[in-house]
């Protein structure tokens, strides 16, 4: 078996910070309506800026391996990093998720999300990917970074 499936179903059958924790600054409830995968994230951030840190990531999620793995390795790689960072890694694991294949994935950007290149090259999943990701960008604009600051810098430099 190839290494990053193997990857992906190790997170998905253990996904790491599962379980909703307090204390939180925003909780966020969101579904995939294609496939029925659903989320709710947890966010707790230490600051309001791009500066910030990302303290904790706590979820439940149900759905398919892919979903659940994302958001397992979502949490991974943006806690204790600054919003700024953490936007950074959804931006490269958008990136390569919408490339169909074009992009791999830079591991220094996004770490275990280059385990979710070859999903790129199925459209249908790519929602299922990003689910756990578009739900934590969505809890720190409620938890109350600033929304403009956060849409600049996760549109810079990704091509639709």
């Amino acid at each position: 078996m190839d290494l990053y499936q193997e990857l992906i179903l190790d997170h998905s059958k253990q996904p790491h910070h599962a379980g909703l924790r307090e204390p939180f600054d925003a909780e966020v409830h969101h579904v995939n309506p294609t496939c029925g995968d659903e989320v709710t994230l947890r966010v707790t951030v230490d600051g309001t800026g791009l500066d910030g840190i990302i303290r904790d990531v706590s979820y439940d999620s149900q759905g398919c391996a892919i979903s659940v793995a994302s958001a397992s390795v979502l949490a991974d790689e943006v806690i204790g990093r600054t919003v700024q960072e953490a936007l950074d890694t959804f931006a490269g694991m958008r990136e390569m998720l919408t490339s169909r294949g074009k992009v791999t994935g830079d591991e220094e950007r996004i770490g275990d999300g280059v385990a979710f290149a070859g999903v790129s090259k199925y459209p249908s999943r790519v929602k299922c990917a990003l689910l756990g990701w578009t739900a934590f960008t969505d809890a720190l604009i409620r938890a109350g970074v600033d929304a403009q600051a956060l849409t600049d810098h996760t549109t810079q430099g990704v091509t639709p």
